[in-house]
């Protein structure tokens, strides 16, 4: 496995306990997101580097830059469907193309003038945001805020192959930490490094 990885304990201990923030391995040029599929979709992906074969272009996609937020929804890669964990690396360009066109999966009265506006803008967006409670590798809410981006239309076919630089299937990594996860054994415990991704725009955190 490619990722770069860390003891979890050293990693939690340098992590904002609370607010939004976009938890993420990334460089100069790259970003890591998360996605979990079933087997056809997933094993596809890894083996080829791009998303085709049963991968659906007409429903949205969800991403996801925190490795524990893929893991509590995925349940370390246990739910049906969801059994392949896949780490793919994009183009830190097209990352920051999809916080600039994110609108907010809810409507929120600061950012928008009215509903109808949110709406109207929430329709014709090809990119869907939503902040959820993150988790701790147990599951349990902890207080800080997790992102997670859905794709459809254009940036969707963008994602799926022109914005990859690379997919690696880290199921076997995810099912040996997944005995770990259990919080008398954090001490062993190992994830993807990730530190706080800088925006430029912070309003797309606002609520």
């Amino acid at each position: 496995m490619q990722l770069v990885t860390e003891n979890y304990l050293t990693q939690v201990s340098n992590w904002p306990e609370r607010g939004k923030h976009i938890l993420a391995q990334f460089d100069e040029n790259s970003i890591v997101v998360y996605q979990a599929y079933k087997p056809e979709i997933g094993r596809f992906a890894a083996s080829k580097g791009y998303f085709g074969g049963e991968f659906s272009l007409s429903r949205m996609s969800w991403i996801k830059p925190n490795f524990l937020w893929m893991m509590y929804r995925s349940g370390w890669g246990t739910k049906i469907g969801q059994e392949v964990i896949l780490a793919v690396t994009i183009k830190r360009t097209a990352f920051d193309e999809i916080l600039v066109n994110a609108v907010h999966s809810k409507f929120i009265p600061t950012i928008y003038k009215t509903q109808e506006e949110w709406q109207k803008t929430l329709k014709r967006s090809p990119v869907r945001l939503q902040w959820d409670p993150d988790h701790n590798p147990m599951g349990e809410r902890v207080e800080r805020r997790a992102i997670q981006l859905g794709l459809r239309g254009e940036f969707l076919r963008n994602y799926s192959r022109d914005w990859i630089l690379k997919i690696e299937d880290i199921t076997e990594f995810v099912r040996q930490q997944r005995s770990n996860r259990d919080s008398s054994k954090w001490i062993n415990l190992i994830t993807p490094t990730e530190n706080v991704y800088p925006v430029d725009n912070l309003e797309f955190s606002r609520e």
